[in-house]
């Protein structure tokens, strides 16, 4: 397969795979009974407007999908957050972006505070063979899901009495429609993990995280040649994956075939 040119059509397809997934994600926590970590999810015309009262975190409180259209809405959005008390970021891409967009994101009292690499792939058509000290599992049942989370929990940064937290919002991606969740043993230790969503044609690499004392072994790379492989499986023709600019992330992914489709700016209020 040839390797696609970033111009508006795949721009919009790589765009909306990381709204689906993320909607999708931010949803199953809104679905646990009572909503207990107070999830919102708003539109504003094409903008969608994510927030998690217990997560103050900028991934769950972010505005996606941003276009010219909605210059006029921006102050709407805005008080959202405000009325709320919680910080937010807003993602402004090339695809449909404008001068006068720009000029109304700083009438609002945003500015740009950083940067963030959006990339893209093909699918992987022959299977992956890692290195002989690695192996890749699907997480399908819960017995798994407890390594899991402990090593989403150690690979962000947080202490193993957060668990629990992990485990109660992560849960709702087991089986869930269009995700696959994936577990890397190192020496038959679990040292990775990593998940990936699938909407029609495009897969998104979703989460990725490895535990401290097994990074720089090469278990992330195997977990992103897994899912190109997966993606190639489920039908598809395109892998969509985000990574903080010149990160490990980013370097492992264009190691592993991946392109830089574009680089994103990330605005707050200032």
């Amino acid at each position: 397969m040839q390797f696609p040119v970033v111009n508006d059509k795949l721009a919009a397809q790589i765009r909306q795979s990381e709204i689906d997934f993320l909607a999708s994600r931010i949803e199953s926590i809104a679905e646990r009974d009572g909503n207990p970590e107070g999830v919102e999810i708003r539109s504003f015309g094409k903008a969608t407007a994510f927030y998690i009262r217990t997560m103050p975190w900028s991934l769950f409180n972010s505005v996606k999908g941003l276009t010219a259209a909605e210059e006029d809405q921006i102050g709407e959005w805005t008080r959202f957050y405000c009325e709320r008390g919680r910080d937010f970021q807003v993602d402004v891409d090339p695809h449909h972006c404008s001068p006068g967009l720009l000029a109304a994101l700083r009438a609002n009292g945003l500015g740009q505070t950083g940067f963030h690499s959006v990339l893209y792939g093909l699918p992987l058509p022959e299977r992956p063979t890692p290195p002989s000290n690695i192996e890749i599992i699907e997480i399908r049942e819960q017995s798994h899901f407890d390594a899991y989370a402990e090593i989403h929990c150690l690979g962000s940064g947080m202490p193993l009495t957060a668990k629990p937290h992990f485990i109660n919002n992560n849960i709702g991606l087991l089986n869930r429609s269009g995700w696959k969740l994936f577990l890397a043993l190192l020496d038959n230790v679990p040292a990775g993990v990593a998940a990936m969503h699938i909407g029609g044609t495009v897969a998104s690499c979703a989460l990725a995280a490895t535990a401290p004392d097994f990074r720089n072994r090469g278990i992330q790379t195997a977990l992103l040649r897994q899912r190109l492989y997966t993606a190639h499986e489920a039908g598809c023709r395109l892998v969509a994956a985000q990574a903080a600019f010149g990160s490990v992330s980013q370097n492992n992914m264009e190691r592993t075939g991946f392109r830089i489709a574009w680089t994103r700016s990330i605005w707050s209020l200032i």
